[in-house]
């Protein structure tokens, strides 16, 4: 994730969360869920206009959600009741104790402890400044943080360290400033967390550092390389090879949307991967996800309305495999996370304020009977994490 670490969750549904299921839910996802057990959570910044919330499903074994008691729990700082164009705006530290989400209304990252039955609770001195405008992007590799900040007057990456009480201090010279109109929509560690890159979805160009001990970025020699087509976009390094960087380019027009691979070199370079970028033949291919096997990447089509699939090969180069359309017309699909066992693929539907949930059998998606799940009223979903 961006490096992402995910974490397992259990817990027991009572009767007043199996009620509150039945009554949000379709009877027959009620039913189903009812007779699957809890084994984790879906986490959705809601990014809802003022006071920001965090929604909160539970997820059972059979891969459908149901509504936590006390959903949604309410965030430190403010949403902007809109569309982010980023990913990973919901992160969740390795070890599973803190939730890091953008308040992007008020310019500030809030820190909230997981409890054991999967709520949450803001922790005492937990909303930091994102030390920039509009942030909308949040990378973590152990205790490192890197935030990308999208806004005019303030544009930039910038690196916290996150203590044991889950509260951010920001690391002195670590600022990376961007120019106004860059619209940074991802920033990412790779998984040894010696690299950090980030998209451009602004200027259609693609940082990549290499990072030290203290934290601090270096860029790489031509850095910022320029994007293999418009509006780069989501973005992951292959959990499996960790000097493999995918990239969707979003903005080529109609029918038009590529995926590009890279091989990122010790000191950062970016080079083309085979015939990159790979045709998606889909619209805005935004949000990248792949496999935790590094085999299989999906991409969210989100003005198609579909999740396109490739087979990664050993090397890199991306085979397309087909594209699974999300149920619905209009829904926005936007921000997507497999759960820690790979079998589910959870999906945020902006426009529709819900989640879709997919069961995963190697490269093919099957969207469940259940989905989608809602969210609760207000929301303008950006960024989810899965336990």
């Amino acid at each position: 994730m961006r490096f992402r670490t995910r974490s397992r969750s259990g817990t027991i549904l009572v009767a007043a969360a199996a009620a509150a299921a039945a009554i949000a839910a379709p009877a027959s996802a009620a039913a189903s869920a009812q007779a699957s057990p809890v084994v984790g959570h879906v986490y959705v910044n809601d990014n809802t206009a003022g006071t920001n919330t965090i929604g909160v499903f539970d997820r059972h074994a059979d891969g459908t959600l149901t509504p936590h008691a006390g959903s949604p729990f309410t965030a430190g700082g403010a949403g902007t009741g809109a569309g982010l164009a980023s990913q990973g705006a919901l992160q969740i530290s390795p070890d599973g104790r803190f939730l890091l989400a953008v308040d992007a209304g008020s310019n500030q990252i809030s820190m909230l402890r997981i409890k054991p039955d999967g709520s949450l609770m803001l922790v005492p001195g937990g909303v930091a400044s994102s030390g920039g405008v509009l942030p909308v992007s949040v990378a973590i590799h152990g205790g490192l943080v890197y935030v990308a900040n999208a806004g005019t007057g303030g544009s930039n990456y910038t690196g916290f360290r996150l203590g044991p009480n889950g509260r951010l201090a920001p690391i002195a010279g670590s600022t990376v400033t961007l120019p106004d109109g860059s619209q940074p929509g991802d920033v990412l560690f790779n998984s040894t967390g010696r690299k950090l890159a980030g998209a451009r979805v602004g200027t259609s160009q693609i940082d990549s550092f290499t990072v030290s001990d203290s934290g601090l970025l270096t860029a790489a020699p031509g850095s910022p390389f320029p994007a293999q087509g418009l509006g780069p976009f989501g973005s992951e390094f292959s959990p499996a090879s960790p000097n493999q960087l995918f990239v969707s380019n979003a903005h080529n027009g109609a029918g038009a949307g590529t995926v590009s691979a890279f091989s990122d070199a010790t000191d950062g370079t970016l080079t083309s991967i085979g015939s990159s970028p790979f045709a998606d033949n889909q619209t805005a291919p935004c949000w990248v996800e792949i496999t935790h096997d590094g085999q299989v990447l999906f991409t969210v089509n989100t003005a198609s309305g579909s999740i396109s699939r490739y087979s990664i090969a050993s090397g890199g180069a991306l085979h397309l495999l087909g594209s699974t359309p999300v149920r619905g017309t209009s829904v926005s699909a936007v921000d997507a996370r497999l759960s820690p066992d790979g079998q589910f693929l959870y999906v945020d539907e902006s426009k529709t304020g819900a989640v879709a949930a997919f069961a995963v059998d190697g490269g093919n998606l099957t969207e469940l009977s259940s989905s989608p799940a809602s969210l609760p009223a207000g929301a303008t979903p950006a960024g989810i994490v899965v336990t």
